[in-house]
């Protein structure tokens, strides 16, 4: 017996569905505080002290929270290529926006402390927001233009056009998504300011962030209103051979209204992801007014987990829809790599996921505590 098969290819399949649905929540939950302390920065910080508070909250996690940018990046990759082609070509100028304003953070990090001036600094600290508010964004409207399809189609030959432009990214819809995205990580960054700050900064983190979990729970519940009312979905319509080729051309699809809550009227009790977006947001804005630090942490990242969860659910077995040829859209059953690739991949996660959760914990538990001025102002150790 081949090892590969010990597992069949449409059980692989989903596994590689779910872990890739797991590393991009993920990296919403572990690096979605660093990026919404970014967009904090400029509002709960007033003095230079307090600014480096702030920035120091997050500057020993920062660089290790962006393993899991890196660990999606890969998964899409390795595991499903069309998407990573389709996406990374389609998604070009939104990408390298995001990049120019990921390479902003350690710059903004390294550098701001390098000279006394105020301006030279205020100038970093904005530099830093965008470095935040920018990915946020375009995060969030990347998934509101998968949602309502994207427009490439694939050639006989398997030849991939993207039929887009990057302004035609910024529809209404897509900036809905980007704003939800926005507050989400803001509410995320105000939980973490509030575990590790004291004082004023925690105190201004707790407002924004109470401000940020109902602007969470409005445009949430608008996104749904809005995907049943006209945004529509995908459904496949041709037999579904599970274990078959990965050619999208394969099969027949056709956009209709409601296909995006199918999945619910089939298994109502996959409502229980979205009411995880509710309830931890309203969770996080109850825990922020009582003042509890950890609690209030743990209910943000429950609801950025069923925000995004949500997405999946809905979509599935879609992965990126079509707008152009809905038969050229990307799902579970026809965009991944081969049945041997995905065994491999999944021994490699099985053996390094663990290790990197290890060390991740280890470094938390070692870094746990609070930066105040004191810290700040003996340097004991802080690097910004």
């Amino acid at each position: 017996m081949i090892l590969h098969n010990l597992i069949d290819y449409e059980t692989l399949r989903v596994i590689w569905w779910l872990l890739l649905g797991v590393l991009l929540i993920g990296f919403a939950v572990m690096d979605g505080f660093d990026l919404g302390v970014g967009m904090l920065l400029p509002f709960v910080a007033k003095t230079d002290t307090e600014r480096r508070i702030v920035i120091n909250t997050i500057g020993p996690v920062w660089e290790g929270n962006q393993v899991w940018l890196i660990l999606g990046g890969g998964a899409i990759f390795a595991a499903w290529p069309p998407l990573y082609a389709v996406s990374f070509s389609g998604f070009y100028l939104a990408m390298f926006a995001i990049l120019f304003a990921l390479i902003l953070r350690p710059v903004g990090f390294k550098y701001r402390s390098k000279r006394e001036s105020p301006r030279w600094r205020a100038g970093w600290d904005w530099a830093l927001f965008i470095g935040g508010f920018v990915p946020a964004l375009i995060f969030g409207v990347a998934v509101g233009n998968v949602l309502q399809g994207v427009p490439f189609r694939f050639a006989d030959d398997m030849r991939i056009f993207y039929e887009g432009s990057f302004f035609g990214l910024l529809n209404p819809y897509a900036l809905l998504c980007g704003l939800l995205s926005v507050a989400m990580l803001t509410m995320h960054g105000a939980s973490w300011l509030m575990l590790k700050s004291d004082g004023a900064v925690a105190a201004r983190a707790r407002r924004f962030g109470t401000i940020a979990a109902i602007v969470v729970i409005v445009l949430f519940a608008l996104g749904g209103v809005f995907v049943l009312a006209g945004i529509g979905g995908y459904t496949i319509t041709s037999p579904i051979d599970w274990s078959g080729p990965s050619n999208p051309l394969l099969k027949t699809a056709v956009r209709e209204h409601g296909a995006w809550f199918a999945n619910y009227q089939t298994r109502s009790w996959l409502y229980i992801v979205p009411a995880m977006g509710f309830v931890g947001a309203a969770g996080a804005f109850i825990a922020m007014r009582l003042r509890l630090e950890v609690t209030t942490l743990l209910l943000s990242a429950a609801s950025i987990l069923g925000i995004i969860a949500t997405v999946g659910v809905s979509m599935f077995p879609f992965i990126l829809p079509s707008s152009l040829d809905p038969k050229s859209s990307l799902t579970v059953w026809d965009a991944s790599s081969s049945h041997m690739t995905l065994f491999i991949m999944l021994i490699a996660t099985v053996i390094f996921l663990p290790m990197i959760l290890a060390y991740t914990s280890w470094v938390y538990k070692v870094l746990w505590g609070k930066v105040d001025a004191r810290s700040i102002n003996d340097k004991s150790g802080h690097a910004y």
